[in-house]
């Protein structure tokens, strides 16, 4: 694949390369945006990423470009690997927990598992523990299932080193994962248990619902109130949720794929709440209040595999 500019100097010509071009991101662009997102965690960053993708696509020479599904796929896993390393330093000096940035998602995303999975809240937290390239890795081989040689270009690796990479980040996503697959059923049934219990200040049937041990993550980014460290415990959980009931109307979502629930306050979105279910229990709870991770849930994001 060539990725040198094309030296059109007929105006006509260039005109139909760029509509050419055009068409060929548009149609991919929804892909494009996933591959980012998953290994960003942030729908801005994502969107910077595609950004920078566009401009290095609009000066490529598409007549040297046999794949240009594949081709667009590298430029923004390396745009996205770019920022990675970038959002990592930026997540050093984070006020409190970093959590992802949650998405608005169309009912599609839920059917198609492999992909709800792979950008569930729980998952994407297990991700944030993978070294850049090992993300990068792993994002495009468990979930968009490239070969090596199209990952090793994407990466600049060989394709061999990226086999060891892609062991290495099977195992250490395997070991941190959800342990067994959770119908949205079952996690609907218990958000919506969850909610009546809150709603109700049922504070007792709150802690039958929630795992003894389940682990809450507010993300305020020091921006709004939240707590600075993960609340451990059902009774300390229960205690901070039961504290939201009163002022607050909880509505049910489709967030990142996965059934959540919207916190409003005054009409407006104050937090968005996933969960993740093990063994019918809530164990995770992943409250997002930062003002500037929440535009997302108020329109659909198509996600595409």
């Amino acid at each position: 694949m060539s990725e040198h500019a094309a030296d059109d100097t007929d105006p006509l010509a260039h005109g139909d390369r760029v509509d050419t071009a055009t068409e060929a991101f548009v149609a991919h662009r929804n892909l494009l945006f996933t591959v980012a997102y998953e290994m960003l965690g942030s729908a801005a960053d994502a969107e910077d990423a595609l950004q920078e993708t566009w401009l290095r696509w609009a000066s490529v020479d598409l007549d040297g470009v046999r794949d240009q599904r594949a081709y667009l796929v590298r430029i923004v896993t390396r745009q996205a690997l770019i920022r990675l390393r970038t959002l990592r330093r930026r997540k050093e000096s984070y006020v409190g927990p970093w959590l992802p940035e949650p998405l608005l998602t169309a009912p599609d995303v839920a059917d198609d598992v492999e992909l709800a999975d792979s950008v569930s809240m729980a998952m994407l937290l297990v991700l944030e523990t993978l070294a850049p390239v090992e993300r990068a890795v792993f994002v495009l081989r468990e979930v968009f299932d490239l070969d090596y040689d199209e990952i090793a270009e994407a990466v600049g690796k060989r394709p061999a080193a990226v086999r060891q990479i892609a062991h290495r980040a099977r195992a250490h996503v395997a070991a941190r994962r959800p342990r067994d697959a959770v119908s949205p059923a079952e996690t609907e049934a218990a958000l919506q248990a969850f909610q009546r219990s809150v709603e109700t200040g049922d504070l007792r049937n709150l802690l039958d619902i929630l795992a003894p041990d389940v682990v809450l993550l507010t993300d305020g980014g020091g921006v709004v109130r939240a707590a600075l460290d993960p609340v451990v415990g059902a009774e300390r959980v229960a205690a901070v949720l039961g504290r939201i009931a009163a002022a607050a109307s909880l509505r049910p979502a489709r967030v990142n794929g996965h059934p959540a629930l919207t916190i409003r306050l005054d009409g407006e979105i104050d937090t968005v709440l996933a969960v993740r279910v093990d063994d019918g229990l809530i164990t995770g709870l992943y409250a997002v209040r930062n003002p500037e991770k929440l535009s997302r849930v108020e329109r659909e994001t198509t996600l595409r595999r």
